[in-house]
């Protein structure tokens, strides 16, 4: 039997949160090569003696890092049969991730809607937020994909 990744648009229910599993640590690893990939090379991300004299006195881990990380966590429950992500909108950085922190996510459906031009898809709009191990908020985005509709 073939398992299922992702879902089609007539599985999404308005209001469904979908937790996403497992959750990621964040290791220095992690951190360091995503800044030298991306090329921030802010100190706030990569040194920390420059840290010791900051607000938060550790290194912070990069947003776009945590962006990217939460977004893939919610492939398998949200994008999977996805045509495209069309948009990503209200993105806020609610809160600091460190080294050693791990993050837990989940989206909710906020609508979901089939396409006025073609009778094979629709367009789920979306809220996901990710949280540290201490429940704390640390993400949040809002998207609109475009899945496919189950053939009939």
């Amino acid at each position: 039997m073939k398992e299922q990744f992702g879902k089609y648009l007539e599985d999404y229910i308005v209001g469904d949160i979908y937790k996403h599993w497992p959750g990621k640590t964040i290791t220095e690893s992690d951190n360091n090569l995503f800044t030298l990939l991306i090329m921030n090379h802010n100190p706030l991300h990569i040194d920390k003696n420059y840290c010791d004299s900051t607000q938060h006195k550790q290194i912070l881990v990069v947003g776009t890092l945590i962006f990217s990380l939460v977004a893939g966590m919610s492939v398998s429950d949200i994008s999977g049969k996805a045509i495209a992500n069309l948009d990503y909108e209200k993105i806020t950085h609610d809160g600091p991730v460190f080294i050693g922190d791990t993050i837990y996510a989940e989206t909710e459906i906020l609508s979901a809607r089939e396409s006025r031009t073609k009778p094979d898809r629709g367009i789920i709009y979306v809220e996901t937020r990710a949280f540290n191990q201490r429940k704390e908020k640390v993400l949040t985005f809002r998207r609109h994909v475009l899945i496919m509709k189950r053939k009939v």
